[in-house]
C-alpha cells in the first residue's frame, strides 16, 4: 500500500493566466481559455480561507506556498496581507514559507517592505541584460521591460528581501551563458535558476515554436554554464547557487533531488487556481488533470487521490530508449510536459541535451561528492575531538580518537 503523500506544499495563481506583459514565449496566457468569464480572474476572500485553513490545517509542520501566476501583484498588496493574517489565524505553530514569482513590473519601496516583514522569498523572472531580457519579455505595446526590471532587482536587495532570478533559456538566450551568468552576478544575484523554454507551435502543433530552444544548443549552455558555476568555487564549496546543479547533486549522493524535474514521480504538490480549481500541476492545467475546488473537497484528499496518483506515475512511463540509457539515474526522463510534442516520440525535447551535459559533467560532479564526504567525516572527527577532549574521556597516553596512531598529548591533545 501506498503512503500517504503529506500535503506541504501549494502553488497559487491568484490572478489567473492574467498578466501586465506580453512575453511571447508564455505557456500559461493560453489558460485564459479554460476561465472565459469574467474577463479578468481574481480569487476572492472566501477561496483564500478556505484554502489557506486547509493548508495550514491538514499540512504537515512545514509548509510552502508559491504565489505564481500569470502575474500575482495585480491582486495589491491587502490580498497577501490577510494571507498572512490567515496563516497565523490558522496555523497550528508550523514553520511556513511564501514564495511569490513576479516580472517586477508593479514592484515598488512598499512591495519591497511587505517582502522583507513577512520573510517572502521572491522569484524574479529576468533572463539577462538588455538584449537577451528584451528579446521576448516585453509589454503588450512592444515595450521593453529590462530597465524596469532591473531597477526592480537592485531595490530589493537594497532593502534587504530575499530574492532569487529566474531566467528563462530560449532560442536566442541559449547564445549567450557567460554574459547572463556574469550579468545576474553583476546586479547581485547570487541564487539562479534557468528553465529551459519548449511549446508547440501554434501554426505546427507537432513541432516545438521558433523561440524554443534546440536540445544540441541547450546542452552546451548547460555546459558553459556548468564550467562558470565550478569557477567561481571557493575551498570546494560554491559561492553562487544554480538550481539545476545543486539539485543533481543530490541525486549524485543518493538523496531525493529539491527539483521536480530530477524526480521520480510527480504530483508531490498541488496548483490552485483563481476560482479555487484544483489541478495536478503547473505545466498540466488541463481538464484532463482537475482535481476538484477547494470549495467542495479537501487538498489532501485531492493530493491522495487515484488521479493525482496516476499523474505522479506518468513520469516513470519511459520510452525504450531511454531505460537503456546511462543518465536515467539523474535525469529520470526529464520533466513530462516536454515529452508531449509528437516529433519527440515520448522522449524529452531535452534528451540530447542531459546526453551532452553529463557526458561533459559526470566526473566532476563524482568528484564533488567525494570531496564533500571527505569534509563531513573531517568535521565528525573534529567534533569528537572536541567532545571527547573537553570532557577529559581521553587520557594524555591513549591513542587520539581523530585516529592518527599517535598518542593524544602529542597529537590533538597538544593542540
Amino acid at each position: 500500500m501506498a503512503l500517504k503523500k503529506t500535503l506541504n506544499n501549494i502553488l497559487v495563481k491568484p490572478a489567473g493566466p492574467d498578466c501586465n506583459m506580453a512575453c511571447r514565449y508564455c505557456f500559461y496566457c493560453e489558460k485564459a481559455n479554460l476561465f472565459p468569464s469574467p474577463a479578468t480572474h481574481r480569487m476572492n476572500e472566501d477561496i483564500l480561507e478556505e484554502m489557506i485553513k486547509q493548508l495550514m490545517q491538514q499540512g504537515s509542520s512545514q509548509v510552502a506556498v508559491s504565489w505564481q501566476g500569470g502575474e500575482p501583484t495585480l491582486m495589491g498588496i491587502p490580498f497577501f496581507e490577510k494571507a498572512v493574517d490567515l496563516m497565523q489565524r490558522y496555523g497550528r505553530g508550523q514553520e511556513v514559507g511564501n514564495g511569490f514569482q513576479t516580472n517586477g513590473i508593479l514592484i515598488d519601496g512598499e512591495w519591497a517592505r511587505f517582502f522583507r516583514k513577512y520573510s517572502f522569498l521572491v522569484g524574479l523572472s529576468i533572463d539577462g541584460p538588455e538584449h537577451v531580457h528584451d528579446k521576448y519579455r516585453r509589454m503588450a505595446g512592444g515595450k521593453g521591460t529590462w530597465a524596469k526590471v532591473s531597477d526592480t532587482a537592485r531595490m530589493l536587495q537594497d532593502e534587504g528581501v530575499s530574492v532569487n532570478a529566474l531566467s528563462v533559456v530560449n532560442d536566442y538566450s541559449v547564445r549567450y551563458p557567460k554574459e547572463i551568468y556574469q550579468y545576474l552576478k553583476d546586479i547581485g544575484f547570487e541564487y539562479m535558476q534557468f528553465i529551459p523554454c519548449v511549446e508547440p507551435d501554434p501554426l505546427d502543433p507537432e513541432n516545438p515554436a521558433s523561440f524554443s530552444v534546440l536540445p544540441e544548443a541547450y546542452g552546451r549552455f548547460l555546459c558553459t554554464l556548468f564550467d562558470l558555476w565550478l569557477a567561481d568555487f571557493k575551498d570546494n564549496l560554491p559561492t553562487t547557487s544554480v538550481r539545476f546543479f545543486e539539485s543533481l547533486l543530490y541525486s549524485y549522493a543518493d538523496y531525493e533531488p529539491p527539483e521536480c524535474t530530477l524526480q521520480q514521480e510527480c504530483g508531490g504538490y498541488l496548483v490552485v487556481e483563481h476560482n479555487g480549481d484544483v489541478y495536478s500541476c503547473d505545466f498540466f492545467v488541463d481538464p484532463e488533470w482537475r482535481l476538484g475546488n477547494v470549495m467542495e473537497g479537501s487538498l489532501v484528499a485531492m493530493l491522495n487521490s487515484q488521479k493525482q496518483l496516476e499523474f505522479g506515475k506518468i513520469k516513470a512511463q519511459f520510452a525504450e530508449q531511454c531505460s537503456n540509457c546511462e543518465w536515467l539515474l539523474y535525469c529520470r526522463g526529464g520533466c513530462p510536459k516536454d515529452r508531449r510534442l509528437p516529433v519527440n516520440r515520448g522522449v524529452s525535447h531535452f534528451c540530447e541535451s542531459y546526453k551532452i551535459f553529463f557526458q561533459h559533467a559526470d566526473r566532476k560532479f563524482k568528484q564533488l561528492i567525494k570531496q564533500r564526504e571527505k569534509r563531513q567525516k573531517e568535521e565528525e572527527k573534529e567534533e569528537e575531538r572536541l567532545s571527547l577532549g573537553n570532557t577529559g574521556k581521553v587520557g594524555r597516553n591513549e591513542p587520539c580518537p581523530c585516529g592518527s596512531g599517535r598518542k593524544y598529548k602529542k597529537c590533538c591533545g597538544g593542540k
